[in-house]
This record gives structure tokens, C-alpha cells and sequence, in this order.
């Protein structure tokens, strides 16, 4: 109730502050969902082809993740592909590349929405001081002279409610964003292990290649 009653003093600037806000974190939990999900497919799909690549069985390892969506799949997919064609180390790791280079701007799609929509709410919530502040002035401007310290108080009060709550809702996604970034970090580093366990591999396995 308490909520609800500051929400609806703050104003009509609360509401938009409040979608901002609602946006951004239904960006933060889809992304969390699907980096958590790239991270466990890479670690799936990586010890089930570790073997065979390790082995040199490469035309194996390369149809076992031709088909695979994933972002390591597609990594996969590009390496062992250009060596299972007979690709020299050049063309093997240039085709690794390629694959990181498709999949990384997957892994960090829509993270930044969430940086832009923090600063978003902070400045609804300054924008809806201000205009709180000229409601303010306005309503006290014709009022009685011993009455205009206790209502521009009031309005005043009123009006920083809103600021209150833009930061109230910046600062949750700021933090979200940084701990985004910090995770699709770890998830890109992951694939370039991958990456480069693939190429010793090859490379031991295959030296004339």
C-alpha cells in the first residue's frame, strides 16, 4: 500500500520510470537465461566431441555438431569443418575465427539496452522534478503569503519522488548491466578455450596439415 501511495503521489512520470525499469529486467533475465544456456551447451557438446578430436577422428567430431545450433556448435562447426575438408592450420584457424566472430554478437545482443534504459530512468525521474518543481511554483504563486512555505514544501516533497525513484530503478539495472557483461565474458572466453583446445588438437594430431 505504501508503494501504490508513492507511486501515486510521485506523479504521472512514476509510470514510465516504472516500465523502464520492467524492460530492462525482463532484458536482464532473458539474457542470464541464455547465456547460462550457451555456457552449459558449450560444456556439453565440447566433452562429447572432445574425444574424437583429441583421437583425430575429426570427420567424426565434425558430424556430430554440423547440425548444432549453439553458439559452440557453430564454432565447432566452422573449425572442424575446414579440417575435416582438409584445410591447412591457416584456413583452420581463420575458420575458428570466423565462427567466434558470428556467435559473439549473439552472445552480447540487447545487453547495452539495459545500460541506455538505466539512464533512461534517471532522467524521467529529474524530468519528473522538474515539472513537478513548476507545478509547484505555479500553485503557490497566487496563495496566501503565510501559506506558500507549507505548499511549496509540500510540492517540493511531492516532487523529488520521482527522482527518487529513477535512481531507485538505475541503479538495479546498472548493476545488472555490469554483472551481463561480466558474464558474457566468461561465456566468450569459454568458446575461445574451445577454439584453442581445438587447434592443439588438430595441430598435434595432424601435423601435416
Amino acid at each position: 500500500m505504501e508503494f501504490i501511495k508513492f507511486i501515486q503521489v510521485g506523479g504521472f512520470f512514476m509510470y514510465p520510470i516504472m516500465v523502464v525499469f520492467i524492460i530492462g529486467m525482463a532484458i536482464f533475465f532473458e539474457r542470464l537465461y541464455a547465456l547460462g544456456k550457451a555456457r552449459s551447451r558449450s560444456r556439453d557438446i565440447w566433452a562429447r566431441v572432445q574425444p574424437d578430436v583429441q583421437a583425430g577422428r575429426i570427420e567424426t567430431a565434425f558430424n556430430a555438431v554440423k547440425d548444432d545450433e549453439s553458439e559452440a556448435g557453430r564454432v565447432l562447426d566452422y573449425g572442424l569443418g575446414a579440417a575435416a575438408s582438409g584445410a591447412d592450420m591457416n584456413h583452420v584457424e581463420g575458420a575458428l575465427e570466423e565462427g567466434l566472430l558470428e556467435v559473439i554478437p549473439r552472445l552480447e545482443a540487447r545487453t547495452s539496452y539495459i545500460s541506455t534504459l538505466a539512464n533512461v530512468a534517471t532522467l524521467l525521474g529529474l524530468l519528473g522534478t522538474v515539472h513537478g518543481l513548476i507545478l509547484a511554483f505555479a500553485s503557490v504563486a497566487n496563495a496566501d503569503p503565510a501559506q506558500k512555505g507549507d505548499l511549496l514544501s509540500a510540492a517540493l516533497a511531492v516532487s523529488m519522488n520521482t527522482t527518487a525513484f529513477g535512481l531507485g530503478a538505475a541503479i538495479p539495472l546498472v548493476l545488472a548491466f555490469t554483472y551481463l557483461q561480466s558474464y558474457t565474458q566468461q561465456v566468450i572466453e569459454s568458446l575461445e578455450m574451445i577454439a584453442m583446445k581445438v587447434q592443439n588438437s588438430i595441430r598435434r594430431t595432424l601435423p601435416t596439415r
